[in-house]
């Protein structure tokens, strides 16, 4: 495993550049990077303990600072160090400003500004909490999207990534021997997806559930053919429905809400 120094340099959260380096990287095998982020670097004076740290460590920095002097001084030092650097926006930028034939404001951290966005996201989330794992089954009617599925299928960390996004999302489990509440399949406005997960997934993950929590692994909710039974039961309610299903088995939890994120988008404009 070759590892190597990689800087994130930010004028605010270094999210962004966090995302682009994670899909990077996992394009390589047989690398690991050494993060070193710095974020909210707004002043001369931290840009230098930015540098400092960069030639104490030398490696790929990565960066998006909007400030002119900033950004210089930056790209200066980092020729001084001798290290390659990349403003991972500029491209973005310059595609942009030729399509709208505008330049950018070049003001740190705009994504985050509290507007109605960061609002609704924050909205999205309290929604989510409270209506995780079916609680408050009378309200969901006021969800954007309904996720069901038997247990250990990734509904709520999905319905968390769903709310980051601003999508209200709930779920409902699907529990054996127990019917669904009754106001889940009368409703029309939320978007309902089913997952599902192939059962050896499930014994896996169920089990490792129960290990992590100190309890006996040995019970009907890791036996593979009561699983099997919970998934039949899942995928008749699906289909009785008319739900569009989600095999969770390869995906991740960005991957799975990306595809349910297709489905709601796909719905708007079939409703539009």
């Amino acid at each position: 495993m070759n590892k190597f120094h990689l800087h994130l340099v930010s004028d605010a959260t270094g999210d962004t550049l966090a995302s682009v380096a994670k899909a990077a990287e996992v394009q390589f095998d047989d690398v690991e990077a050494v993060h070193h982020t710095w974020s909210m670097v707004r002043t001369p004076a931290q840009l230098e303990r930015v540098l400092n740290g960069i030639a104490a460590a030398p490696g790929l920095v990565l960066f998006t600072i909007v400030n002119k002097e900033l950004r210089d001084s930056l790209e200066e030092g980092c020729k001084r160090i001798q290290v390659p650097h990349v403003a991972v926006l500029d491209p973005v930028f310059a595609a942009l400003s030729t399509y709208l034939g505008a330049h950018s404001k070049n003001q740190p951290g705009r994504q985050h500004t509290l507007d109605s966005e960061y609002f609704g996201r924050i909205e999205a989330m309290n929604f989510c909490l409270a209506h995780d794992d079916g609680q408050s089954p009378e309200n969901l009617h006021k969800a954007d999207v309904v996720l069901v599925g038997v247990s250990r299928t990734s509904k709520t960390p999905t319905c968390i990534y769903l709310a980051n996004r601003g999508i209200k999302a709930g779920n409902i489990p699907i529990v054996p021997g127990m019917p669904l509440p009754t106001s889940v399949e009368s409703l029309t406005k939320p978007l309902i997806v089913g997952l599902v997960a192939s059962p050896e997934r499930l014994v896996q993950v169920r089990r490792n559930r129960l290990l992590a929590l100190n309890q006996n692994p040995d019970t009907d909710y890791v036996d593979i053919e009561t699983i099997k039974e919970e998934i039949n039961t899942a995928r008749k309610i699906f289909s009785r429905n008319d739900w569009p299903v989600i095999d969770v088995t390869r995906r991740s939890i960005e991957e799975t809400a990306a595809a349910v994120m297709q489905l709601y988008e796909r719905r708007k404009e079939t409703q539009s």
